[in-house]
């Protein structure tokens, strides 16, 4: 299937909307509520498109009739160490109905060179310990874990 990674824009906002819940779609912790995995990247967005999110931006996978089919939102930040410009990708997903067809892995080249034009040296990102097949694709795009970040309900 062929796709186009482009900037998103207003027009895509229910597309995008409807991603964001697949960045629960895996085993989500015990004690977690599935939701909150992404109501929070849904007010991202949202203030994005109401311009108020200068430093984040969007990028949209599209199939040949420019239905959305992939998703990542990134934000440009000072790197948590080190203090220099970077970026943090918020939100990857990618429709259940296209996995395994190279969209993810695109949709995070294009985000870094989107970043990186935009002045970030580098990109981090937060992921689940027991989300494996998003934690290979992101070993497989290079990145490194860093940060064991544990939790605990009391």
């Amino acid at each position: 299937m062929p796709f186009t990674i482009r900037e998103g824009t207003a027009k895509d906002a229910d597309a995008m909307y409807a991603l964001l819940p697949l960045l629960a779609s895996f085993d989500v912790p015990t004690g977690r509520n599935p939701d909150d995995l992404w109501m929070g990247d849904h007010a991202m967005l949202e203030s994005w498109l109401k311009g108020e999110a200068p430093d984040t931006f969007t990028l949209v996978a599209a199939d040949e009739s420019d239905f959305v089919v992939g998703l990542a939102i990134v934000t440009l930040r000072e790197e948590m160490l080190c203090h220099e410009p970077s970026s943090h990708l918020e939100v990857l997903a990618v429709s259940d109905k296209v996995h395994r067809r190279g969209i993810g892995q695109r949709l995070i080249e294009v985000s870094e060179q989107s970043a990186k034009a935009r002045g970030a040296g580098s990109m981090t990102l937060h992921v689940f310990g027991n989300n494996t097949k998003a934690r290979a694709l992101y070993s497989k795009a290079g990145f490194s874990e860093e940060i064991i970040r544990c939790y605990k309900t009391i």
